[in-house]
Parts: structure tokens; sequence; C-alpha cells
């Protein structure tokens, strides 16, 4: 089975009284993209390509992702969509109450939060979750399954490794629409165990998929994040210039009054605020 335009899926569902009911009781919130790069992931959405939201924190890559999502299942385009998360990098759901189930919903949490801002009421994700309309699962939980009629949403995908991406896209069947969304600065995971830059480079050489990489300009989240990174990404460029310039080969950054002490020889202090210090050798 080939994958339906969105008129055919529109005309396909058009007397179904499923769809009519779920408009009728829910009301979705009109969002409008707010950037130039996430008016790009807009349009790539609604040219039915497969989307790659990577980037800065605080850019609208879950946020737009599960809006436009959403926004398709309710017009009866999509019969669900599909949240998977990884919770194994955290290496903290043996410290959790509850069982599996219980310790899971801890990571559906942002996702509930932005179902119910988008619906302007309390219990919008419940609702939808209820009439099987969203789904969040693990990616322990996707050997066997087969996702047709979906919207796969792969969110933080930068916590995954190969292994766990690789099982999770051979899992899209028929008449299904991937969107990954990730930012490398937060893994959780180095270099080696990550699967997000091997899959990017997959996925960059497929026609059906477009890339979108969010910058600090696409901040949108609030102005303090926004000069946060900016200081952020600044004070690391400073660092790795001094690195540069001085043949410095290691950096240890800490908190005043705890670590290394800088009086170790062959370590030079450099200060990056009241108190805290960068120590390089």
């Amino acid at each position: 089975m080939s994958r339906l335009s969105r008129r055919e899926r529109r005309q396909l569902n058009k007397h179904n009284d499923r769809f009519e009911s779920k408009q009728k009781s829910l009301k979705l919130k009109k969002i409008s993209p707010k950037t130039e790069n996430q008016e790009k992931a807009f349009n790539y959405y609604t040219d039915d390509k497969h989307l790659v939201l990577y980037g800065y924190a605080g850019t609208g890559k879950s946020y737009i992702s599960l809006y436009n999502a959403i926004h398709d299942v309710l017009d009866g385009l999509y019969t669900k969509v599909c949240i998977f998360r990884s919770v194994v990098p955290t290496r903290d759901m043996g410290f959790l109450p509850g069982n599996q189930k219980e310790k899971i919903k801890v990571y559906e949490e942002p996702y509930k939060q932005i179902t119910n801002e988008l619906f302007d009421r309390g219990d919008a994700y419940e609702i939808i979750k209820n009439k099987n309309m969203i789904e969040f699962m693990s990616t322990s939980f996707v050997r066997g399954i087969t996702l047709d009629n979906s919207i796969i949403i792969i969110d933080e995908f930068q916590n995954m490794t190969d292994h766990e991406l690789n099982s999770l896209i051979t899992r899209i069947g028929d008449n299904s629409k991937l969107i990954l969304c990730g930012d490398i600065r937060q893994s959780d995971l180095n270099n080696e165990q990550t699967g997000f830059k091997g899959t990017i480079n997959i996925l960059k050489r497929m026609k059906s998929v477009k890339m979108v990489e969010f910058q600090i300009d696409d901040i949108v989240r609030s102005g303090f994040v926004k000069d946060y990174i900016i200081a952020r990404e600044y004070l690391k460029n400073e660092i790795q210039s001094h690195s540069a310039d001085s043949g410095i080969r290691e950096v240890k950054t800490y908190h005043n009054g705890k670590g290394q002490s800088i009086s170790d020889s062959g370590w030079t202090s450099i200060s990056i605020s009241d108190d805290r210090f960068v120590t390089a050798k």
C-alpha cells in the first residue's frame, strides 16, 4: 500500500462520524510559526515530508510537532499520534516508585503539558488518550509492532542508541509519518553511544525526509533561555579559543571550594563567574 496524500486521506475519512465527534468534543488552538525555521518545518509537514527537527533547546521542536500531529488526527488524516522517548539513558528508572508503566509516566509529562496548553484545558491530554488518539511509549516496547496510519514522534532522539533508533524507524508501516526531534547538546550519552549523527546521515539521503536545523535565533521559550544559551555558547567558544591559543590539552570546570585544587602543578585558573572557574592545562 502506497502512502496516501493529505487529500486522499481527507476524502477517505470525510464521512466518518468518529472523527466528526472528536472535532466537536475538543477545540485545538490555532498556532502559527514564530520563526523562519519553524515556518520551514510547517511547510515541509504540509508537503507530506517526514521530518528531522534538530537544534537548540526552546525552539519549539516538540511543540510544533505535537500541534501538527494532533491537528491531522482530529482532521481524520491519521488514526493517532505515537510519541516515543528513550528512558534508558537516564539510568533513573530503577529508583522511581511504582511499576514500569508508572515509572514511564514521568517522561510523559512534557507532552501532557503541551497538549493541555494546545487545547487550553487541563484534561485535554487524558481525553484524547482515552479516545486512543495519542499514545506514549518507551523504546523498550517496540519489537514486533507495526505503526500504520499514525504520526510517529521520536523525541529527544539524541538520547537513543543506533539500535534503538533503527528498531523504531523500522516499525513504521503504511500511511504513517515520522518526525524526529532532538538536540545533540543535551545528550545523556557520549558520542560513541548515541545514534544521532548516524541516523541523520542516513535520513538526509532520503528524498522523503526533510531536515530543519534550529538556531539560537529560533529560541521562543523565553528571553531568559535565549540569553542563557547565548552566554553559554559565548563562554564555550571563549574557552576553546583560549585553549587553542595557549596549547591547552584539557579543561575542567569547578564550583568554588569543590573539585581539584587549582594550585596543582601545570594547571591554570580561568574565572567564569564569582563562584565558578575553569582549570586548564
